[in-house]
């Protein structure tokens, strides 16, 4: 199998935005504020947002299962409080387990989590539970910085974070540490507050000793891991510099890299860098990059051809694709066992 573990819902329909729109402005104005009822997306909507953009996608490049949470830039924590946070999250993640009812061959939920800046990130369970329990989500989108490119929050080696990784754990459920929208006007945020992302977690983790804690958590960074696997040397020196143990240790039995790198040199480096085994495919397509690279007249998000054309052996590509996410994400596993997959 072919498994895409970074697959969001940026095609939802667009009475979702307009929904939110109006929840928005009935943060300033309470007379505007929304009722969930009066969300109306009916399964012919979502059908139709789906078969025509991922699904389409999906089978003309070949890919069998996406791992399917919430738009990320419209998880915008740093938009009111928690209870706006709390609602926004259960609708959307209700979105994301309709697609996988309705395609349960090509689509399976993970969930966003109702964080708010500085709200204890406990608060987030019962969203956790439910969406693991009843929707069958295989794993979480856990926001580092709630505030939107202020990094108002503790680091994730910080103990109120816990919870969340207690519960984790608990499940059998990866994160992926995965940002929302920049409301800072120095971090673009697909092209600077993602990718800074990504790199400031793998440096969180290097200072801190999460994983003693935690010996069976998993937690994916996204985008090919930011900056990391490209200045992998400055981070094995700083490690030593902390008196931490060598990376392949510290961070490499729970830390994981996804290929959303959009060119061939990127991925040829993340594979060349970072252990076979802690590499799982993912395109995040119709996502942030979304035109044809004129350079090869393909899409830059189809990221299976850089596979495909890297120097890997047959067996390193069926890790990357199928057995490392089988592997980091055993409630998924499991779904395709029970399958026949």
């Amino acid at each position: 199998m072919i498994i895409d573990i970074h697959g969001h819902y940026t095609t939802a329909p667009k009475a979702l935005e307009a929904w939110r729109n109006r929840q928005i402005a009935g943060i300033g104005d309470p007379s505007l504020k929304p009722a969930t009822a009066e969300l109306r997306i009916s399964d012919d909507d979502i059908r139709e947002t789906i078969e025509a953009n991922q699904l389409r996608l999906m089978k003309e490049r070949g890919s069998d299962l996406t791992i399917f949470s919430p738009r990320a830039s419209f998880m915008a924590h740093h938009i009111g409080g928690f209870e706006v946070s709390s609602t926004w999250a259960a609708i959307c993640n209700e979105l994301c387990f309709r697609v996988s009812r309705l395609f349960p061959e090509h689509f399976i939920p993970a969930a966003m989590l109702p964080q708010s800046p500085g709200v204890d990130p406990a608060t987030c369970i019962p969203e956790l539970v439910k969406c693991v329990e009843q929707y069958g989500c295989v794993a979480i989108n856990l926001n580092p910085d709630p505030s939107g490119g202020h990094w108002t929050s503790p680091p994730l080696i910080d103990r109120s974070w816990y919870p969340i990784y207690e519960k984790m754990v608990e499940y059998g459920i990866p994160a992926m540490v995965h940002v929302s929208t920049s409301c800072n006007a120095c971090f673009h945020t697909t092209g600077a507050h993602y990718i800074n992302a990504d790199t400031t977690a793998v440096m969180q983790l290097i200072q801190g000793d999460l994983f003693r804690d935690f010996p069976t958590l998993k937690l994916i960074v996204p985008h090919g891991g930011g900056a990391a696997p490209y200045h992998w040397g400055r981070y094995r020196g700083l490690a030593q510099e902390l008196k931490k143990p060598l990376l392949a240790e510290h961070l490499l039995n729970n830390v994981f890299f996804d290929t959303c790198v959009y060119h061939q040199a990127g991925i040829d480096l993340l594979t060349r860098v970072i252990p076979v085994a802690n590499v799982l495919f993912a395109s995040e397509m119709i996502g942030a990059v979304r035109g044809v690279d004129p350079e090869t007249g393909f899409n830059f998000d189809d990221t299976r051809r850089y596979i495909e054309a890297g120097a890997l052996t047959a067996a390193d590509k069926a890790l990357i694709y199928e057995g490392n996410a089988r592997r980091v994400y055993p409630r998924l596993d499991a779904a395709l066992k029970a399958q026949g997959r």
